[in-house]
């Protein structure tokens, strides 16, 4: 599903008050924080994930393969903090 840009605009909108739900510490992107991502982006679609990297290249990295592995969108990322999206049929709170 790809969004429009008028969508992404209006989740980056929702996504300004949201304070983030996931912590990427030391450990990187296990299997836990993964869970985590996925619980969060079930239960409210739109979810902010800080992520703590040692340089730009890995931290980017991370931000593309959380939403490869998720399925989600990458709405936006600015500093250490990414912006994802994935539609919950159940909720649709977003569309």
């Amino acid at each position: 599903m790809s969004l429009s840009n008028q969508q992404k605009k209006s989740l980056k909108t929702h996504a300004h008050s949201l304070k983030p739900v996931i912590m990427l510490g030391q450990n990187g992107l296990t299997e836990s924080v993964l869970d985590e991502i996925e619980l969060g982006l079930n239960h409210h679609e739109l979810i902010k994930v800080k992520i703590t990297a040692d340089s730009r290249d890995e931290k980017k990295e991370v931000i593309n393969k959380i939403a490869e592995l998720t399925q989600s969108q990458l709405i936006q990322a600015i500093g250490f903090v990414a912006v994802y999206f994935r539609e919950n049929p159940e909720k649709k709170r977003y569309s």
